[in-house]
């Protein structure tokens, strides 16, 4: 049996040519982090840190040497006020973006127009779903098992991972938040191993040095690696600012592909590329690898 009739992408295609194909078989799930908000201004995580340092009338060098960063401050920030309620308001209020900017950005304007069936996200913000409502295109959000079973089909799901603002119980902001995430067993998690298996992935926007990236790229490694099919996986890739051997081992090692602009372009104008390459490619033009594969998939 070919891989055409299988459904599982040739390995010898250059990523935006396994992108652009998986997203017109509709099994292609893009995975949005915090880079991409931060690329229209969105303040970044130590604005978050600053503000609850200041809240709570704590020393800036109280988080010298304390691991777990913001979770840990927010954590603290639930015994001391009772709740996050207050800090989620502010979280809502100071991490907006002017819809007109978000309009005018090309890199939420492809996000858009690629019409990706499946988009995740782990940032709180609404900026995807003000790119798609300024372009007009439909999408359903999902944060919660009510929203999970009422979404709307044929339309863009956006899953927010981590949670939305419009309900706090959704969030996972604290560090008891995030370990009790660590079972992987609430319904975005059961969603989420359901894409895995069937889609080809894409991550941009994220740090490997984020401990949170990490352990979903991990997930899908260990969902594949326990079904006994792993050499039956769709590819997956992780858009990177720079090259590194050793996070592209590690990477290889799970099967997933990293991607790094080419020499020379900035992190920014090489992800915009990237998925200028995919639209392209989806559009029937011819485009030259721009983006070789720093490992083959494994």
């Amino acid at each position: 049996m070919d891989q055409q009739t299988t459904g599982i992408i040739s390995e010898e295609r250059p990523p935006h040519d396994v992108l652009a194909v998986a997203i017109e078989r509709r099994r292609a799930v893009l995975f949005v982090g915090a880079g991409v908000s931060m690329a229209v201004g969105l303040p970044s995580w130590q604005s978050l840190i600053d503000h609850l340092l200041d809240d709570l009338g704590l020393d800036r060098n109280v988080i010298d040497g304390m691991h777990g960063g913001y979770q840990m401050l927010a954590e603290y920030y639930r015994i001391k006020r009772g709740g996050i309620g207050p800090l989620r308001s502010w979280l809502d209020r100071n991490w907006r973006v002017d819809p007109e900017k978000i309009a005018a950005s090309e890199l939420h304007r492809m996000i858009v127009e690629l019409d990706f069936p499946v988009i995740y996200t782990t940032n709180y913000d609404r900026n995807l779903e003000t790119a798609f409502d300024v372009l007009n295109k439909p999408f359903a959000k999902i944060s919660n098992a009510k929203e999970i079973a009422s979404a709307r089909a044929g339309v863009t799901h956006i899953i927010k991972f981590h949670g939305d603002f419009d309900d706090d119980a959704s969030l996972v902001l604290t560090e008891t938040d995030f370990l009790n995430r660590l079972a992987f067993n609430s319904p975005l998690d059961i969603r989420f191993r359901a894409d895995a298996l069937g889609s080809t992935l894409l991550f941009v926007g994220y740090s490997m040095s984020d401990p949170n990236i990490r352990l979903l790229l991990h997930r899908i490694w260990q969902i594949w690696d326990e079904s006994g099919h792993s050499q039956d996986r769709p590819r997956s890739f992780v858009f990177v600012a720079q090259r590194n051997p050793v996070q592209e081992a590690v990477l290889a090692n799970w099967g997933i592909t990293t991607i790094a602009p080419p020499d020379g372009m900035a992190a920014d104008d090489g992800l915009r590329r990237l998925l200028r390459d995919i639209r392209e490619r989806r559009d029937g033009r011819t485009v030259p690898s721009s983006y070789p594969d720093t490992e083959r998939h494994r």
